[in-house]
């Protein structure tokens, strides 16, 4: 891995559509992040407490673990109860999601501009000291 992937942001994202994650990856990568994708809600919490992402972005609709229940899940860890986390979804669900413990709801569709300043603005808003915490924890 070359110092420039270490340095930047990791992006764990949880998406069932392939074409939604193409799109996703390619957009973020071009503006400097790391992107890492699960297929599932359970293996997105498992990722997320191995790697302690930048950001975690989830559908709802996502299978064994849904996106809501995955933000609890996060919420509840104290290994990743600062991770910020973004519900990015076709339903209506912004109050379902801040319940959940979401930081940030985004709504489809996928507009390259919206979605990047999305991930940049929860980076930006986190405390320095829990973003160093953050990226070393990805070795």
């Amino acid at each position: 891995m070359e110092k420039a992937d270490i340095e930047a942001p990791l992006v764990l994202i949880a998406e069932r559509d392939q074409s939604v994650r193409r799109l996703q990856a390619l957009f973020l990568e071009r503006a400097g992040f790391v992107v890492e994708f699960s297929d599932d809600g359970e293996q997105a919490l498992e990722r997320a407490l191995a790697i302690r992402p930048a950001v975690l972005v989830t559908e709802i609709l996502i299978p064994k673990l849904d996106g809501l229940a995955l933000c609890r899940a996060v919420r509840e860890n104290p290994l990743t109860r600062d991770t910020p986390i973004m519900v990015f979804s076709i339903l209506g669900a912004a109050q379902r999601a801040a319940e959940a413990g979401a930081t940030a709801f985004l709504r489809k569709p996928l507009v390259d501009s919206i979605f990047v300043a999305a991930v940049q603005d929860l980076i930006a808003a986190q405390p320095p000291r829990l973003r160093e915490k953050q990226w070393a924890s990805k070795s």
